[in-house]
């Protein structure tokens, strides 16, 4: 039995280093083509992202191809995603829905955190050096699996131009 106790005692460490750190916010810079998982401040990860093929500005209305910028919640996740895994941003916010409204547009939505079509896998390094989501924010697929397991909803996420 005491062998047993100091095996787990030395193994312990191993176990708990196989634990994913969970971000408690993700950081967008839309201007550096960067996106950080954060915990308490603290970068934990940083990911070269793509978006929208017009990325220049906040989304205004369906079809703009412009990701959003703000404050938004991370807040459901979609496994089986057309673009392999995706996670939902909160677009539109109430003063998206106003700003559309007042416009007389339709302000979109479906924005999301997604990797790449399982068809383009191939492709994945070549759509890292483009913006070429509709207004979406896209990682490649090793990527977003770590984020997928970084990342529970509701998280915070801040999108900067």
């Amino acid at each position: 039995m005491r062998y047993l106790i100091f095996a787990l005692m030395m193994l312990s460490p191993l176990f708990a280093s196989a634990t994913v750190t969970k971000a408690d916010e993700v950081v967008v810079y839309k201007s550096k083509s960067l996106m950080q998982l954060k915990k308490n401040g603290r970068v934990l990860k940083s990911y070269r992202v793509s978006f929208g093929d017009n990325p220049r500005g906040h989304k205004v209305q369906q079809g703009d191809e412009r990701t959003p910028e703000g404050r938004y919640t991370l807040d459901w996740k979609n496994p089986k995603s057309r673009f392999y895994r995706s996670i939902h941003i909160s677009y539109p916010n109430r003063a998206d829905k106003a700003r559309a409204r007042r416009m007389g547009v339709n302000p979109g939505g479906d924005i999301m955190i997604h990797g790449i079509k399982p068809q383009w896998t191939g492709m994945q390094d070549y759509l890292k050096k483009m913006n070429w989501t509709d207004g979406c924010i896209a990682v490649n697929n090793r990527e977003m699996d770590e984020i997928w397991a970084m990342v529970d909803t509701p998280t915070p996420i801040s999108i900067y131009p």
